[in-house]
């Protein structure tokens, strides 16, 4: 006896992590999977090379990229404030805090081409559900197939 594996689902939080398409979760969504190469980083596909789903919905679609990236940043510097709170501790009688703040600071910059790309891919998902079946079934694109008359 011989049981087909059918392919896995890929993991959200995984294909979010990788930059993968939202639609297939296998495709990739930036042409370089390097986030430090800092002159060609946010350079997406137009369409996913896997499944052929549109990276950009509409005109000025990742717009709102802006506030996941701020929801993204506020979570790293409060989960660094309590770190550095139960590891080393906050006193007003030393510079610890200001210590914090650097690293911080210096975590955020160095992190911001990674997390650039991490919020356009949350974004999409918010907008575009995986779909098991995108073998079988076609990308829509309502808003790109409308014809001006």
């Amino acid at each position: 006896m011989c049981a087909v594996k059918k392919d896995p689902k890929p993991g959200y939080i995984w294909s979010l992590l990788h930059n993968k398409c939202a639609r297939c979760r296998s495709g990739d969504m930036f042409q370089t999977k390097n986030a430090y190469r800092l002159k060609h980083f946010m350079k997406m596909y137009d369409r996913c090379p896997v499944c052929d789903q549109r990276m950009e919905i509409e005109v000025g679609f990742y717009y709102g990229t802006g506030y996941v990236s701020y929801a993204l940043t506020v979570a790293l510097s409060v989960t660094t404030f309590v770190a550095w709170w139960v590891l080393i501790g906050m006193s007003v009688n030393d510079n610890r805090f200001f210590w914090w703040l650097g690293l911080n600071i210096t975590l955020l910059v160095v992190l911001q081409p990674y997390l650039m790309r991490l919020s356009r891919a949350i974004w999409l998902s918010f907008f575009v559900r995986y779909n098991a079946n995108w073998q079988a079934e076609k990308a829509e694109h309502p808003e790109y197939d409308m014809k001006i008359q």
